[in-house]
């Protein structure tokens, strides 16, 4: 039996680890104050869909497709986005907490992060080009051989970035931030 073909629903307010998510494909789909904490979602498609002020800390997401997603105000800890699907992935995220989580090799060029904590975040061998991290806590964030080509970090702080391994040709920085480019001088700056 073929998984189900869901478009243009809304759940709201719904503890998907007490009560079964429907085993399906989901376009156009909002999900509103809903909990996925832990919850296996491997192999799930979510196109065009939106996440609003949702718990997806620990799900499992082994060749989940986001396609064209927009997340706001989700908390979305320790999620390994290396293993989502990389057909069509597009994600947007807004006012989120997504520390512990990974971007490993994956392709997010154009990703508008907006108003995040990325506290611990590894993008290591990320194709990040043109995207903008906008008032973004990047606190320990791990970028090693990232793409940074074009990306715009002008208001977002708490980052550490070695520019010799990593790729920032035209990215935008602003002051003081852009000190932070200095780190792994150990020079004192007054």
């Amino acid at each position: 039996m073929g998984k189900d073909y869901i478009t243009d629903s809304v759940y709201e307010k719904t503890d998907f680890t007490l009560t079964d998510l429907p085993k399906a494909d989901f376009e156009g789909c909002r999900f509103v104050h809903c909990s996925f904490s832990g919850l296996d979602l491997s192999g799930y498609n979510f196109t065009e869909c939106e996440f609003d002020d949702c718990n997806l800390s620990s799900a499992k997401i082994i060749q989940t497709t986001f396609n064209d997603i927009k997340f706001r105000d989700c908390k979305l800890l320790g999620l390994h986005f290396e293993n989502a699907s990389e057909f069509l992935f597009t994600v947007r995220f807004e006012n989120c907490i997504i520390n512990l989580s990974s971007f490993y090799k994956r392709k997010m060029k154009k990703t508008v992060f907006n108003r995040c904590s990325l506290h611990e975040v590894d993008f290591t061998d990320t194709d990040l080009t043109e995207a903008a991290f906008n008032e973004c806590d990047l606190q320990l964030a791990k970028f090693e051989n990232s793409i940074l080509e074009k990306a715009d970090l002008r208001t977002s702080f708490n980052y550490s970035i070695d520019p010799s391994f990593n790729k920032l040709r035209k990215a935008r920085f602003s002051l003081p931030g852009v000190l932070r480019l200095l780190d792994k001088y150990n020079i004192v700056i007054e």
